[in-house]
């Protein structure tokens, strides 16, 4: 009878394991270190590139609106620099026939407001007066004084801020010019664009950043019309409670409601405080209420409704994301930040998702549809496709 053989297995030390471990912590803490360092430069770079790169993106944001119609008319044999110029005065027609239609408004109920502003002040003067605040003459005085003070001191930088506000004015004035022109040659040249993409940079980096461009294209197209129609229903319905309590000011609320739509959250918000405050000021207590609830009742509406069914179909963001972004946004670049955050959001999105397929195609993987729990291991696709071309693209 022959002995039995027997193997044993041998297994590191815990030093080994150990040190294997913090070796491979320290290359992956570097490799973020690196990563972060290269997002912090090509941050630094966009800031110094940010007064060319803005009048970029409003031109790319105004052409999601202006294109469908352009596009429309080139199908049906319009030339392309015609059917863009059309579209380009149609659009200033309409922005110049808002302003002239609220400006009138403005000039009429402005002095008229601000009497029942100052007599709102004088009311709620009276209220910290009595019970239970009791402040005194003497303690409203100081206050006023020290407030006085600080404004007095501060004159240089008010100063210095009003000049500024003259060099912003300038720059705005550039912006909107280099705005206008680049809507235009985008409007007109933007199909080849893509095209020329592939040209240059070939396969497969124009095949990858071809897709990504027309994904974000698709994306940004989608999240502009969808706070569009969003934005329309809440100035629609909140507009009719307006004219109903006759507060003034109607079609401006109106207006700056729908333009507030297309910052989510924060804008709807910033809006219907502005609303709440002027019927308060101008009909009263009771006025405000009403108008509160029906500001409550169409942001329930759009956030339950409208906002979940219409930003599944252009966006797959989650309202958290969309509230941190349009915070960071606004903390960092003002309210330019807070419009633009949101359209950030979901181009840096379509990127990680497109990089999320990529990877998983190298790895013999099929991705369950968006929102399905993976709960096994999924199947591995029949055919594999070329590495030269992206998942979901067709080769141009």
């Amino acid at each position: 009878m022959g002995a039995e053989s027997s193997t044993t297995t041998e297994f590191p030390s815990r030093g080994k394991v150990m040190m294997s471990g913090l070796r491979s912590s320290a290359i992956v803490g570097l490799e973020i270190i690196l990563v972060v360092a290269a997002v912090w430069v090509l941050m630094w770079v966009l800031a110094k590139l940010w007064v060319v790169l803005l009048p970029i993106l409003f031109a790319i944001i105004l052409c999601t609106i202006l294109w469908p119609p352009v596009r429309w008319m080139r199908q049906r044999g319009v030339p392309a620099a015609a059917a863009s110029i059309v579209m380009m005065l149609v659009a200033v027609g309409v922005f110049a026939g808002v302003i002239g239609a609220i400006v009138p408004s403005i000039v009429d109920q402005a002095p008229d407001l601000a009497n029942r502003a100052t007599d709102g002040v004088k009311k709620l003067q009276d209220w910290i007066q009595g019970p239970p605040l009791n402040v005194q003459d003497e303690q409203l005085d100081n206050i006023v004084h020290t407030i006085t003070q600080k404004l007095q001191s501060s004159s240089t930088t008010i100063a210095q801020g009003v000049f500024s506000g003259v060099g912003t004015a300038t720059s705005a004035l550039v912006t909107i010019f280099t705005t206008l022109v680049l809507v235009f040659f985008f409007l007109k040249d933007g199909p080849k664009f893509v095209p020329w993409l592939h040209r240059t940079l070939g396969k497969p980096s124009g095949l990858h950043v071809g897709e990504v461009l027309q994904r974000m294209w698709a994306s940004l197209g989608g999240f502009i019309r969808t706070q569009a129609l969003v934005s329309f229903v809440d100035a629609a319905l909140i507009g009719v409670g307006l004219v109903i309590l006759d507060v003034p000011l109607a079609g401006v609320l109106i207006v700056v409601t729908f333009l507030g739509g297309f910052i989510p959250i924060v804008g709807a918000f910033v809006a219907g405080a502005l609303a709440v405050l002027i019927a308060l000021v101008s009909n009263g207590l009771t006025s405000a209420l009403i108008l509160l609830g029906v500001i409550l009742a169409v942001q329930q509406l759009e956030g339950n409704v409208l906002q979940p069914w219409l930003q599944s179909k252009s966006m797959d963001l989650h309202a958290t994301i969309v509230l941190l972004s349009v915070t960071l946004g606004g903390t960092l670049f003002g309210i330019t930040g807070a419009f633009l955050a949101v359209p950030a959001a979901s181009a840096i999105a379509v990127v990680l998702r497109y990089l999320n397929e990529q990877i998983a195609a190298r790895a013999g993987e099929t991705l369950p549809p968006e929102g399905m729990p993976v709960t096994e291991q999924v199947g591995v696709p029949d055919e594999e496709p070329p590495p030269d071309t992206p998942a979901g693209a067709q080769p141009a």
